[in-house]
């Protein structure tokens, strides 16, 4: 098929790569401009941009992909589909009616679960055993289309967002190489409209959700944990018992302790460390399993354990807000 493709997240990249590899022609990639990003604010191109670039395709980044002259440029491709993954852009009306097989969007869960910008990240964080991909056709409601394919996974008891990301991506190819089959024999298959009484949200993440509080149940931390890892993280102060050190970290991994379950007794109690360098949340003790202090590297817990001499009463508290 002649596919418009429009992405711009490294979500979308595993899915260019298997759409030029299948052997469809990809008439264009529209992507994000080119934005500051680090520390030194230089200008840089979206990673689905230079795997563009890298792979020989066209690739344009209007600042609106719905500018009168942007989709008059777009038509004039003569793309049978457009796909959109991890694009940044709602597409408008006239985009909507622009192709003849339409427009269809892949999507970090099982919709109509987790409708929004953080579908892999919420998912983590309330603690979900299964998701998947969904492959829909693309509607002006968001994520409410309906859908063509849809491929379902575990989540691992102690993955991070960015590893089921990076994982659900992958998985994405063969679902869209499913969809991309069956339109190629029904360009006009309506596909199985979403039951849209069970769906849920799953609202882009805030850096004020980063800062952490250890009163509540082992379970639910850990999964925050790892569903935070690694934008925004999970963020709170290292406090030593003795007074000496005082500092910034982020918790990237980290499992409840079921097998010692024991309620904090006072709410001083939540955050302390124990004998066992577990730490004390409101139902029972949380492992950590990896940590990366402010401006050092991600590292193993035992690690940081053992440079930072941590001891049975250091704790780690909430960062209050500025």
């Amino acid at each position: 098929m002649r596919i418009l493709f429009l992405g711009s997240g490294e979500f979308a990249i595993p899915t260019l790569r298997s759409i030029t590899h299948d052997g469809h022609e990809v008439v264009a990639v529209i992507s994000q401009p080119d934005k500051p990003r680090g520390r030194g604010k230089g200008v840089t191109p979206t990673p689905v941009k230079n795997e563009a670039m890298e792979l020989g395709l066209p690739v344009l980044t209007p600042e609106n992909v719905n500018a009168p002259e942007v989709v008059g440029r777009i038509r004039s491709l003569g793309a049978e589909l457009a796909y959109v993954a991890a694009f940044g852009q709602k597409i408008g009306a006239e985009l909507l009616g622009a192709f003849p097989a339409g427009i269809v969007n892949l999507h970090g869960s099982l919709l109509p679960a987790y409708r929004g910008a953080a579908p892999i990240q919420r998912a983590v964080m309330n603690g979900e055993e299964e998701t998947g991909v969904t492959v829909f056709r693309l509607v002006e409601k968001m994520d409410a289309g309906p859908v063509l394919v849809r491929r379902r996974t575990g989540i691992g008891p102690d993955e991070t967002a960015d590893e089921l990301h990076d994982r659900l991506s992958r998985i994405g190819c063969d679902a869209v190489r499913a969809t991309l089959e069956i339109l190629q024999k029904d360009p006009d298959i309506p596909g199985e409209e979403q039951d849209h009484a069970r769906a849920t949200m799953a609202p882009k993440l805030t850096k004020a959700e980063g800062r952490i509080h250890f009163n509540m149940p082992a379970r639910k931390l850990a999964a925050i944990i790892r569903g935070l890892w690694s934008w925004p993280g999970a963020n709170c102060r290292f406090q030593s018992a003795d007074g000496r050190r005082d500092e910034i970290v982020t918790l990237a991994r980290a499992v409840a302790y079921t097998i010692r379950t024991r309620p904090a007794e006072s709410p001083d109690e939540v955050g302390r460390i124990n004998d066992m360098m577990r730490v004390q949340a409101a139902d029972a003790d949380l492992e950590i399993l990896q940590i990366k202090p402010a401006g050092g590297r991600l590292m193993d817990w035992q690690d940081y354990v053992n440079g930072r001499h941590v001891a049975e009463g250091d704790r780690f508290v909430p960062i209050e807000p500025a």
